[in-house]
């Protein structure tokens, strides 16, 4: 589907949603009355300084006019690589981004990533993976590392990994992976309108507590985060 496509099928009575240089703001009306905020990437835009500043910007003042969700749709590229962007502290402004969602999450703006292209790396990361509930439609095309870039930073030779990935998801790029893993909470249709999947979705919204490794165990994908993750709040809390 395309960006105006989704749009169209999410506020079938119309909206206030620009894309301007791959940058997506705006607000569009929810059947239940309030108006949601829209924020994303589009055409496979590349995250760099300017455009986390951008979207930062659009959340921060959308949380003062507003009540409904964020909606967080995505098409990027991965962060932008280039000297100047990482000579000007990149990461510093993506973590922004990401604390920034976060932050509207918590304070009664829940948010839902929207992942109806391509992403990679430190943009998935700030942008889908920052939401609360990451929804994928089809033909998504999510990845946090390609195997290449993984046989580098492992020194394993890429032909163990591509091995690996066929079992195991936590080594597999792809949206059917990511689910598995409990990254991406569901896969919508494109034979029902998003609205209606919108709408089913909100009046069932997980809270805010962040459970994807219990539903990556559920599913099969991650076998050992949650266990992990709970013995370490265990200690935590018997420690203090």
């Amino acid at each position: 589907m395309t960006l105006a496509e989704i749009l169209a099928s999410l506020f079938p009575d119309g909206h206030e949603v620009s894309d301007a240089k791959g940058i997506v703001s705006g607000t569009g009306p929810l059947r239940s009355g309030v108006r949601a905020l829209v924020v994303g990437i589009a055409d496979r835009t590349p995250v760099g300084v300017e455009e986390a500043v951008r979207l930062s910007d659009v959340v921060l003042k959308g949380m003062e006019d507003g009540s409904g969700p964020i909606l967080v749709i995505v098409d990027s590229d991965s962060q932008r690589m280039s000297k100047r962007d990482e000579l000007l502290g990149l990461n510093e402004f993506l973590a922004h981004l990401a604390k920034v969602l976060i932050h509207a999450d918590l304070h009664g703006r829940p948010t839902i990533g929207i992942l109806y292209g391509h992403t990679a790396a430190g943009a998935f990361l700030a942008t889908a993976m920052a939401t609360r509930v990451l929804v994928g439609l089809p033909g998504a095309d999510p990845v946090v590392m390609d195997l290449p870039s993984m046989a580098k930073v492992t020194k394993l030779p890429l032909e163990v990994l591509q091995e690996k990935a066929k079992s195991t998801p936590v080594f597999a790029p792809g949206l059917d992976n990511l689910v598995r893993m409990g990254a991406v909470h569901a896969v919508w249709t494109q034979s029902a309108p998003l609205v209606d999947q919108l709408d089913a979705l909100l009046q069932h919204l997980p809270d805010a507590d962040d459970r994807r490794d219990v539903l990556g165990k559920e599913r099969g994908g991650r076998l050992k985060a949650a266990d992990i993750a709970e013995r370490v709040h265990g200690l935590a809390v018997n420690s203090a």
